[in-house]
């Protein structure tokens, strides 16, 4: 095959809960594909962002942290990382540069070992750390490679540093990932850049929101249904306004009460951050209307998780 033959394929970063792979995502696109938090396990759906380029088209695969899971969500998210895995071409093990290779680590990489896609470790938040600080993390994550899969080879192709929030090695990291797809046309039409449903990242929107500056054990029970969203009527075609209505769940009433806030003041400030991020991706005024309500237990109820889109 000849080595500037067209590549396209499927790449995914995974990792343990907070090590960067959203973030790293939204960074490579240049356009916000998944929502981001510095709370552990706050992606849930697989968001497909399309990279063109010239000689490629790389299309990543966001997906939830592997965890230890708590509750029926939790299977099923960690369900959905394992099927990713098993179809992409290149998967990206992202491992923070500013904390110590771990358990989890470990067991990410020994299972990722057995899969026919390209591994490339991929060493996040460089801008964290000092250049010795950097150089002793590269060593340790060479080192997990050699022993991880209990066979004599390395298990990565690359290892990569990056910093997402400086833009370091950016390209570097681009131009390896899609070294290894393999030659294919494209997959995607040139114009597009995600294929998930606008409706599905506006509550992804909103649920970044309401995420921002809770209790430790509220977000993990925040879903966010998207009930309606159409173009009000009678407007000027210069002058467009979506209207969209939605609910954010909780699981208790005590929740209810942190996310709406003394005299709601919490839910206008959500419904004011998640207003500007819809402005931004539809490209029109919007009208957002929010309602706060109990689904109880809803992360371990079979029904009522579907019900939510999981």
């Amino acid at each position: 095959m000849s080595g500037d033959a067209f590549r396209a394929g499927f790449a995914c970063f995974v990792g343990r809960p907070n090590s960067g792979k959203s973030t790293l995502a939204n960074a490579i696109m240049g356009t916000k594909i998944a929502i981001t938090s510095s709370r552990p396990q706050t992606t849930r759906h697989v968001v497909r962002g399309v990279l063109h380029r010239e000689n490629s088209q790389l299309v990543l695969v966001d997906t939830p942290g592997l965890h230890k899971p708590k509750t029926l969500l939790g299977e099923r998210l960690n369900d959905l990382v394992r099927a990713t895995w098993s179809e992409v071409d290149v998967i990206g093990l992202c491992i923070p540069a500013d904390e110590a290779v771990g358990r989890g680590d470990r067991l990410i990489a020994d299972e990722i070992a057995e899969l026919k896609a390209a591994v490339v470790a991929v060493v996040t938040k460089t801008d964290l750390v000092s250049r010795a600080g950097l150089a002793e993390q590269l060593m340790a994550v060479s080192r997990l490679g050699n022993f991880a899969g209990g066979d004599q080879r390395n298990i990565f192709a690359d290892v990569v540093p990056v910093s997402a929030v400086s833009g370091d090695q950016l390209g570097v990291l681009i131009d390896v990932m899609t070294g290894h797809l393999p030659p294919s046309p494209r997959l995607y039409p040139d114009d597009m850049i995600t294929d998930e449903p606008e409706q599905v990242m506006v509550a992804e929107l909103i649920r970044e929101a309401a995420l921002e500056g809770v209790r430790e054990e509220l977000p993990h029970s925040i879903a966010v249904v998207v009930e309606e969203m159409l173009p009000a009527e009678g407007r000027s075609p210069s002058d467009p306004l979506t209207k969209i209505y939605a609910d954010i769940y909780v699981e208790r009433q005590s929740q209810k009460a942190i996310v709406i806030g003394s005299g709601g003041s919490r839910l206008r400030d959500v419904g004011t951050r998640a207003r500007q991020e819809i402005e931004a991706l539809l490209g029109t005024r919007v009208y957002l209307d929010l309602h706060v309500r109990i689904a109880k237990d809803w992360q371990r109820d079979p029904k009522q998780l579907r019900r939510l889109g999981f």
